[in-house]
């Protein structure tokens, strides 16, 4: 459907840009590993009523396993016609791209047939490639549907991506937005070098995936030289796993964090904000264990709530690491105004159904 971002509805594109809460749909499996489509179709439900302004299906949370287990385009399909039965607003639907570019192409074919806006590109398969090499795979699979870059933190499967890839990746010309989530300061200001450098601070926005800074990243102006000129820009909204939970929550902090920008007054309980949120993310991502149960931590968050039956991973030995479940105690009691258990409960049956 979409071939190029100019063929996006305005209010979605406007939506993209202005910054939005895109939470990274996890996968819904029954104790047998199949696709649990009730509970998969409650996420969806509840990212929407939620107030999230897009879903991004077939990524890092949704499990890169969903390939190999035949997943991949039922789940984009079920999360797609879900949402557009549920709701009439504009939505930004994000597609997971992998693989080396005769793979990644096929799933962007995949995505677009079912209407998804753009893909995001994980390069991770394209460990060793030189820049020249990942610019080209890059530019194959922008011809196929617009593109989200991708900084994965090598902790999970990136690989490290210089400033001077991201020049040349934002000035492919339907590049729409980079999700960075390096988890690291330096690495992330590579990216925001590299759009500026491009001259693609318009086209391209900026969205946060460093779960561990979630809040700073979108309070602090990023100022970059550009010849003569200083340039300003923005992270302007966040693709999260961490906000494939307590997403009514989230989105009401992304809310705040705009209007206080928006003022130029941002206040001390805003900034102490930052290190609650990633408090909380260092249980649900499992710090401690160098993120071995980042995924069941969220599906652990989620169970409680009754939104999924259990936190099984299509992966088997992918579980709550030891102590994980204390930290996700501690921080649930101490970080509880931080929650919406109240919101999950009072809209749960209706999801389900």
């Amino acid at each position: 459907m979409f071939s190029h971002w100019s063929e996006w509805p305005a209010e979605t594109l406007a939506l993209l840009r202005r910054g939005t809460v895109i939470p990274a749909h996890p996968l819904a499996l029954d104790g047998a590993r199949r696709l649990d489509a009730r509970h998969q179709c409650a996420l969806t439900r509840y990212y929407i009523d939620a107030g999230a302004g897009g879903l991004a299906v077939g990524v890092h949370s949704t499990q890169f396993a969903i390939r190999e287990a035949g997943l991949y385009e039922p789940v984009l399909e079920l999360a797609a016609r879900t949402a557009r039965a549920w709701t009439q607003r504009p939505l930004v639907l994000i597609a997971g791209l992998a693989g080396r570019t005769g793979q990644a192409c096929a799933e962007a074919r995949v995505a677009r047939s079912h209407g998804y806006h753009a893909g995001m590109l994980s390069l991770a398969a394209m460990k060793g490639a030189a820049v020249d090499e990942l610019v080209a795979h890059c530019e194959a699979i922008a011809a196929v549907m617009p593109l989200v870059g991708f900084y994965l933190q090598s902790a999970v499967g990136g690989i490290h991506l210089p400033a001077a890839f991201w020049q040349r990746f934002a000035a492919i010309d339907n590049v729409v937005a980079i999700k960075m989530a390096p988890f690291d300061r330096y690495r992330t200001l590579d990216v925001v070098r590299g759009v500026v450098a491009a001259g693609a601070e318009e086209r391209v926005t900026l969205y946060t995936g460093n779960d561990d800074h979630i809040v700073l990243d979108l309070l602090v102006p990023y100022a970059v030289r550009r010849g003569t000129e200083e340039v300003t820009v923005r992270i302007r909204g966040g693709l999260l796993g961490h906000w494939s939970v307590w997403t009514h929550s989230a989105v009401a902090q992304l809310e705040r964090i705009h209007r206080a920008v928006q003022a130029g007054a941002v206040d001390a309980a805003l900034l102490a904000l930052d290190s609650r949120v990633t408090d909380c993310n260092s249980a649900f991502f499992d710090v401690a264990n160098g993120f071995a149960g980042c995924i069941p931590g969220c599906h652990e968050v989620l169970r409680r709530q009754g939104l999924l039956q259990g936190i099984t991973c299509l992966d088997p030995d992918e579980t709550l690491s030891p102590g994980q479940a204390e930290e996700i105690d501690r921080v649930c009691r101490e970080h509880a105004d931080l929650g919406d258990d109240a919101f999950v409960a009072a809209n749960l049956s209706r999801w389900l159904s």
